[in-house]
């Protein structure tokens, strides 16, 4: 076999790869895409019917919430938190648009990024008078539900996993497995917490303390703000919500943490009628080269919104390790995060 040939049968594998990862839909090829092709354009993906009928926004959040970029195949991702509001200033500046629908799909993550998400929109419903409803898909759980709380109604999909409401400080120690194999680690501190949940550290009474502190003031922080947002739900049954658990989209409507049960379809008319209209077109905003074919068309399944495997329940945590360990792919930070695949 000469050069020709395997550089032949190279370019056949990349190509059946390729093909491979985008399934059925359209597939694009772009060379030297700038920034300035970048620009979000806006399609219909539902008429009413009507000639230049007004629109109701379906603003995405997907995923984990982090004010960094996402990792992508070649390039890097979008950065989520600038992708809101840039998606958010372009519904406030587009006069057809009359509401949002904030569709989340989301086990949390940052808390500051969280917190980012959830001032926008109340920024946003402040500034432009557009009304925001809050549509919880598979997963809006922790920093997501947190977001949630932000849109004037919630409406959740029956089978959605919704709440997680409270925090947690996940720790891990490699200190004993390194000692079994001849390794000792010290660390020279200026303080004695400063290596408090270091995973080259044993955690001491005083360190649990530190990080407790950190555990009860962000639940404070978020059951305060379900509190004003939900104020439904019943003082005696608020605390049994406030306790980490998670409820599907039907339970979660009965107990107060959503007004209603329904769809894309139904969320889109609740925005319209809180609007003052009676029909509007539902459009997505999008990058040049996304297709967007459906309402559906911008809420993909990721592994941490589609988490199939049973396990704990993480609301937040904080990994003080870098992130080219194996299995440790999520940023480093505190974290308003379900993660039911971590043990």
């Amino acid at each position: 076999m000469n050069l020709r040939d395997i550089k032949w049968i190279g370019c056949c594998l990349l190509t059946m790869s390729v093909l491979s990862a985008t399934g059925c839909g359209p597939i694009h090829f772009a060379v030297g895409v700038s920034p300035g092709d970048q620009k979000l354009k806006s399609t219909v993906v539902s008429r009413d019917g009507h000639w230049f009928s007004p629109r109701v926004a379906v603003i995405d959040v997907s995923g984990m919430i982090i004010n960094a970029p996402k990792p992508g195949l070649i390039q890097r991702g979008e950065n989520p938190v600038s992708e809101l509001h840039e998606k958010l200033q372009e519904a406030a500046n587009d006069r057809r648009v009359k509401a949002v629908v904030l569709r989340l799909n989301t086990p949390g993550g940052g808390v500051t990024a969280s917190d980012i998400m959830y001032r926008d929109v109340l920024r946003f419903r402040e500034r432009s008078g557009k009304p925001v409803v809050a549509l919880m898909m598979d997963v809006t759980a922790s920093g997501g539900y947190y977001v949630a709380c932000a849109a004037d109604q919630i409406v959740t999909y029956p089978t959605s996993v919704v709440g997680s409401i409270g925090v947690i400080v996940q720790t891990i120690s490699i200190k004993p497995a390194l000692a079994k194999i001849g390794i000792q680690t010290e660390a020279l501190t200026s303080g004695k917490n400063k290596e408090a949940g270091s995973p080259l550290s044993t955690l001491t009474d005083d360190h649990r303390k530190v990080l407790q502190g950190l555990v009860d003031d962000y639940y404070a922080r978020f059951t305060a703000l379900v509190r004003k947002a939900r104020p439904g739900i019943p003082e005696d049954r608020f605390a049994d919500l406030a306790d980490g658990r998670v409820v599907s989209g039907e339970q979660a409507a009965a107990l107060g943490l959503a007004d209603q049960v329904g769809d894309i379809y139904d969320a889109g008319e609740l925005a319209a009628r809180l609007a003052g209209i009676e029909h509007a077109d539902l459009i997505v905003y999008h990058r040049q080269l996304e297709y967007v074919g459906s309402p559906y068309a911008n809420t993909p399944r990721t592994p941490a919104t589609g988490g199939s495997t049973p396990g704990t329940q993480i609301n937040l945590m904080q990994l003080n390790l870098t992130g080219s360990l194996p299995g440790f792919e999520t940023p480093v930070g505190v974290y308003y995060l379900w993660r039911p695949d971590l043990p």
